[in-house]
């Protein structure tokens, strides 16, 4: 019996050794494995790579830009139907371990052994925790050393944060295929939608892709998809998460994606989408825009962006058809299966309702045509083949434009179309403006292009901009980045620097040949009104802007002088230095569509300098606004205790005053008289609402502008190729950019009530003779206007020419005489 007890205490002291050993050995291997393992209480101030959202001004989504789709999203915010189906899939017990799950180490341990030698990737058991800790803390190596760093960092982690924490760090860190990262963007990833609107079905899709998003591609691998949705349906059912009903439901639905665009989200708005991008690359650099979480709200006015570019579009389709047709865009063997061979041309996806088409064949009266098939999400082409009729009305316009028929109308569909032609068309628009049914018209892709900027004259907020016909074609953004000559539209600026130093609407200049000499070796330079050879002899300024004479202008700066010019082109954001030439003065130096709607915008808005802006406000990931553009200050916005019948706020405006209020009025209402009765007035006429606006065309015929305005809406137009050509004879901006800027205000001020430009405090309003601006008698039988004076200052009584006589003595006008600015007998000053 001895024996035995002494035999029995030599086991318990042995075990005891034994046990103290392995409690050593583990309590090392701990030692060992934990003194490299990263900080996790890096995981507080987690900031993940966050997409950054551009929302237009009525908060729709116009754009997304990201290294890595993710939208972070509080566990809060998240619904339980989805954290559940993640549970289900990943580690049903999470708010119940530790960070580890004994349970499943187990399983995977015996599996490990089952399958030992057999070359296949081990199973793991890693509980949530544990993927935080590799996904945030290690790598992906496949190692029983990483694995004991896993979970040795899952202990800690748990012991530091709260499930939710944890939770949250998970479902915002995970890639989810398709270049989704966390729950909230594969949300809108896969199927357009936020979390709080997921069905049974698809969280449980979303909740198995963590797997393996690559092999569980909704249309590449979709019977697998399928398999692995419903094992986390059964799952979610077998923990009683959700109902049998709701089980039998999901397991029935089909997995079906809806794909999302990752470009402009807002149609049209692509070349404004860009040029915030821009803008914030420039302000914050390339690692805020694409990981920062930034919250553009922008000036974009969606339905006036839709209505500027469908004007845009339709005034460049119809100069260009006007032109010719140049034939198709290329040739295509329509053998076999023409759909795949069509799918694999390049077609501009912003021109709709335009569609890429092939011509299958024709005839006299008809060609029929094959529409490009859409791919599916994976890539396959589609397998239905959509066709339609081109008929004879849809070919009329195409006149060749080139060759012995050029210039005559089609009599055939077969003179313009053959077999093979790849070509654009959309649907036919009856003479009811209605759709004819299965026939569509023929259209080309212009040569010209041009831009368009609409603003608010009041804060610079640019609501609408046009950057050419299809930023898909081009991502030349023409209204920002193309520097073209303004013409006459630049006229304005020279008119308002006269009348804010002295002169009036009614001073007279005299309208007659000039010649400059321009210094040695450079020759002489003989401006010509582009009516040439017709001169109207004394004219006031205000008949002199309405008509756009070159020669008034030319001696109208002569007179002032280019420096002075300049120094207003400079205020006003036109120029930033002007060469003190002449030829300056009519529109020679070279500036962009949105530095001319700025500028017409101060003579809109009084003289207050404006800044154009895009963006409204920024927000960081935290809701802080980080930039506003309105930086007027609110006095009593923010009174304490709410509403207790003080004064009303008070904005303070300290905005430069660039030019004199009545200045800006005088040249508002000379430019009315463009529309009403001068250069634009074909393009406005019966159009019922004030708009003061100045058309412009450059030499040769180049380019071809219009700017004008309403009270609270400023617009400009340019139109011109992009290699400068000339546009054609009458190719002026009266004829091509003003109607589409007509085209456009009407839409745009269609629910707007026909509101006056408001008359400036001290403005004299005296009725003159509108031909020579002298003051109307009580009997004048002829037409006679309001003109606006400033104070000091008055419509003359009669003429004296200083400097100009004839022969006699007796004064004149002298066509010889290089400066004649023709003085008022009294009252007025020049």
């Amino acid at each position: 019996m001895r024996l035995l007890f002494r035999f029995m205490g030599f086991l318990f002291a042995a075990g005891t050794i034994v046990f103290l050993v392995g409690v050593a050995a583990v309590a090392g291997l701990i030692w060992h494995f934990s003194k490299d393992l990263p900080d996790y209480s890096q995981l507080q101030n987690y900031e993940p790579p966050v997409m950054t959202r551009v929302h237009a001004s009525d908060g729709s989504l116009l754009g997304e830009y990201s290294r890595e789709r993710r939208l972070y999203l509080p566990i809060q915010a998240v619904p339980k139907l989805v954290i559940n189906a993640f549970l289900a899939a990943e580690d049903k017990n999470f708010y119940e371990h530790g960070g580890i799950d004994y349970s499943g180490m187990a399983r995977a341990a015996l599996l490990y052994a089952q399958n030992f030698g057999s070359n296949r990737r081990p199973q793991g058991a890693s509980t949530i925790t544990q993927q935080v800790a590799k996904n945030f803390l290690l790598t992906n190596e496949v190692s029983f050393t990483r694995k004991i760093k896993e979970a040795l960092l899952a202990m800690r982690i748990e012991n530091t944060y709260s499930k939710d924490k944890i939770l949250e760090l998970y479902l915002n860190e995970i890639y989810l295929g398709l270049g989704a990262y966390g729950i909230a963007a594969a949300s809108l990833v896969y199927f357009d939608k936020s979390v709080n609107e997921l069905t049974v079905a698809e969280a449980a899709y979303l909740a198995a892709l963590p797997k393996a998003p690559s092999t569980l591609h909704p249309v590449k691998n979709h019977d697998r998809a399928v398999e692995r949705r419903n094992y986390v349906i059964d799952r979610l059912l077998e923990n009683g998460w959700i109902k049998q009903a709701d089980a039998d439901a999901a397991r029935k639905a089909p997995l079906a994606v809806t794909s999302r665009a990752s470009g402009a989200h807002t149609f049209a708005g692509e070349y404004f989408a860009e040029e915030v991008r821009r803008d914030l690359f420039e302000r914050y650099g390339e690692k805020k825009l694409y990981e920062g979480g930034l919250s553009v709200r922008t000036s974009l006015d969606p339905k006036l962006q839709v209505e500027a570019r469908k004007a845009m579009a339709k005034g460049l389709v119809n100069y260009d058809e006007a032109r010719g047709w140049r034939g198709p865009l290329s040739k295509l063997d329509i053998s076999g299966d023409w759909g795949v061979k069509l799918a694999d041309v390049k077609s501009l996806s912003d021109i709709s309702p335009w569609r890429l088409a092939v011509v299958l064949e024709t005839s006299e009266q008809s060609a029929r045509i094959g529409f490009q098939p859409g791919r599916e999400l994976g890539g396959a082409v589609s397998k239905g083949r959509q066709t339609g009729l081109i008929t004879l009305d849809g070919v009329k316009w195409a006149k060749a434009a080139s060759g012995p028929t050029r210039g005559k109308t089609p009599s055939t569909v077969s003179q313009v179309l053959s077999p093979g032609d790849v070509i654009y068309a959309d649907p036919l628009i009856g003479k009811d403006g209605n759709v004819v049914e299965g026939q569509y018209r023929l259209r080309q892709l212009p040569e010209v292009s041009g831009a368009m900027v609409a603003m608010d004259p009041w804060t610079g907020r640019v609501l609408a901009m046009v950057g050419g016909f299809s930023f898909d074609q081009s991502q030349f953004n023409r209204a920002t980045q193309a520097y073209r000559q303004p013409g006459s539209s630049f006229k304005p600026l020279v008119y308002s620097s006269a009348l804010d130093n002295g002169y009036t609407p009614s001073t007279v200049v005299v309208d007659a040949p000039i010649e400059i000499d321009q210094g040695q070796g450079v020759g002489v330079w003989r401006p010509e009104n582009y009516s040439t050879g017709k001169y109207y002899g004394p004219t006031t300024l205000r008949n002199a802007l309405q008509r756009s004479l070159n020669t008034v202008t030319v001696r109208l700066a002569q007179d002032i002088g280019m420096p002075l010019i300049g120094e207003y082109a400079k205020r006003f954001g036109v120029y930033d230095e002007l060469p003190n030439y002449l030829s300056y003065a009519l529109g020679a130096g070279e500036t962009t569509v949105m530095r001319m709607v700025t500028a017409y915008s101060m003579f809109a808005n009084g003289g207050k300098r404006i800044k154009a802006t895009l963006i409204d406000r920024i927000q960081d990931r935290y809701g802080h606004t980080i930039y506003k553009h309105d930086q007027r200050e609110c006095r009593g916005c923010d009174a304490p205790g709410g509403w207790k019948n003080q004064a009303e706020p008070q904005l303070v405006d300290r905005r430069e005053q660039v030019l004199d209020p009545m200045t800006a009025y005088q040249i508002t209402s000379m430019m009315e008289g463009v529309v009403l009765h001068g250069t634009a007035q074909p393009a406005f006429a019966g159009f019922g609402k004030p708009i003061a606006g100045k058309t412009g065309t450059t030499n040769d015929e180049k380019d071809a502008w219009f700017v004008g305005f309403s009270p609270d809406l400023v617009v400009g137009v340019y139109i011109g190729y992009d290699k400068p050509r000339n546009l054609g004879r009458g190719a002026t901006g009266g004829h091509l950019a003003a109607p589409i800027a007509r085209n456009f205000l009407q839409l745009a001020l269609a629910d707007k009530p026909a509101v006056p430009f408001k008359v400036p405090a001290g403005i004299k309003l005296i009725r003159v003779d509108a031909k020579t601006g002298m003051r109307a008698g009580p009997g004048d039988s002829g037409r006679t206007i309001l003109e606006a004076f400033k104070p000091g200052t008055a419509p003359p009584d009669n003429y004296s020419i200083i400097g100009v006589a004839d022969a006699d003595g007796h004064s004149g006008v002298s066509p010889d005489a290089d400066r004649a600015i023709i003085r008022p007998g009294t009252g007025g000053l020049y």
